[in-house]
């Protein structure tokens, strides 16, 4: 390689422009001048192992940013930091149900296209809400907007707040409500989850709605106001049953199982009489 130039690691290729000596690509290439027209001028570029740690910058940058952008998501679509850990790699398996959470979150470009959304229902404690927050970390987790918020908290909305707060809602991609049934029964809080329930639909954005009432209670509820908001959700949600023995008191008995085994382990005490 003659005319090397050793301080930049270039040197002069046999068309007179400068090449990287480490990849051989050039650093250089001639292009017409922009102002004097039949002239030509070098302009510098990127050789190819420093495009490579360019593409390589750029692309540990995006990532970044992505998980920066997902985590702040997250907070948003959570009150309770407990719920990130509901995933679907942490599912026990116990639960058939969760098969067809993953099947929607798989098909998601579909089931939005469509406006599809899910109703799980079932008896307390059979993993509802963890379903739901396992579809809402894995969507998450590809970069959508998620919110989820339970039946009571929606019911409580203040007057001031409401209008603001039921048109906030049409923009997360997905909108999950947890345990219907549990809201107040006041005119004025039914009024609200009406309105929340109805916005979403006018959106045409899915829905994700859990509930401990049974499809008979749902289909044939005896309030007025109830067959309103139920009409609704049975229009937009797929009732999906959550069956199997309660998880809650699957927990509460592991817990008291490893009370026993620590208690256990404590050598007795032998203070002074």
């Amino acid at each position: 390689m003659k005319n090397q130039d050793l301080e930049n690691e270039t040197y002069i290729g046999e068309d007179g422009l400068l090449y990287c000596a480490k990849c051989h690509t050039p650093c250089e290439k001639v292009l017409p001048h922009p102002l004097e027209k039949g002239k030509l001028w070098r302009v510098h570029v990127m050789c190819r192992c420093q495009r490579e740690v360019y593409e390589k910058e750029q692309a540990e940058r995006a990532k970044r940013e992505f998980d920066e952008m997902v985590e702040r998501n997250r907070m948003v679509c959570f009150h309770e930091k407990q719920m990130y850990a509901m995933t679907f790699e942490s599912d026990d398996g116990s639960v058939p149900a969760m098969e067809k959470a993953r099947a929607y979150v798989n098909h998601w470009d579909e089931v939005k296209t469509k406006n599809v959304g899910l109703l799980l229902y079932g008896d307390v404690g059979t993993g509802k809400t963890y379903i739901a927050a396992a579809i809402a970390n894995a969507l998450l987790d590809q970069g959508k907007r998620v919110l989820m918020r339970d039946f009571t908290e929606i019911s409580n909305i203040s007057a001031f707040d409401s209008d603001e707060y039921v048109r906030s809602l049409s923009a997360y991609d997905l909108l999950v409500l947890d345990d219907l049934g549990a809201e107040r029964t006041t005119e004025f809080a039914m009024q609200n989850v009406f309105n929340v329930v109805n916005r979403r639909m006018e959106s045409g954005k899915p829905l994700i709605v859990t509930t401990n009432k049974s499809m008979d209670d749902l289909k044939n509820p005896k309030e007025l106001t109830d067959k309103r908001i139920y009409d609704r959700i049975l229009a937009m949600c797929t009732p999906v049953f959550v069956g199997g023995n309660s998880k809650r008191e699957k927990i509460a008995s592991d817990h008291y199982q490893d009370l026993k085994e620590i208690f256990g382990k404590e050598e007795p005490s032998h203070g002074d009489d």
